[in-house]
């Protein structure tokens, strides 16, 4: 299988991932951990269908010591007892954030008001950045149907 089209290959798309990706960094280098980080990843790249991005930050984060426990229950996070309060805000600020069309009026202030118990506010604003960047890397992928199964942790750590 292979991808609709090579957005390295085009000068506008590989100019535009290169923003994009800059963008993440900032992000990455926040004082937002990188767990949260990369439960925010799976999170929005399962409610978007992107396999690519999915492959890459579960393996990524089992690369990390994340357990296989935790990366198996994301998907079911409000059911399962292995995720902090802190965790649970942020993967729901990713779910409402990331279905905005879904709901009228986005993010409800109950979601925000429990992300801001649990982060300050340079932490909320790598969270909404790093969703918003999430979603950005989703449709990429999924528009192109880039293939997924693949990705070694670290492959891309150029980019980062």
């Amino acid at each position: 299988m292979e991808a609709r089209l090579n957005l390295f290959a085009q000068p506008v798309a590989a100019q535009f991932l290169k923003y994009v990706a800059a963008a993440g960094k900032a992000v990455s280098d926040s004082t937002l951990s990188a767990t949260t980080q990369e439960l925010v990843r799976i999170r929005a790249s399962q409610i978007n269908g992107c396999g690519f991005c999915l492959d890459m930050h579960t393996k990524e984060a089992a690369h990390a010591g994340e357990s296989a426990v935790r990366l198996h229950l994301v998907a079911t996070w409000r059911e399962a007892s292995v995720f902090t309060d802190a965790e649970r805000a942020a993967l729901e600020l990713t779910e409402q954030g990331t279905r905005v069309a879904d709901a009228a009026g986005g993010v409800t202030d109950e979601a925000w008001a429990d992300a801001a118990l649990h982060y300050d506010e340079e932490q909320l604003s790598a969270l909404v950045c790093l969703i918003a960047v999430m979603n950005t890397f989703n449709r990429l992928n999924v528009i192109v149907q880039r293939p997924a199964g693949d990705y070694q942790p670290g492959q891309w750590a150029q980019w980062a």
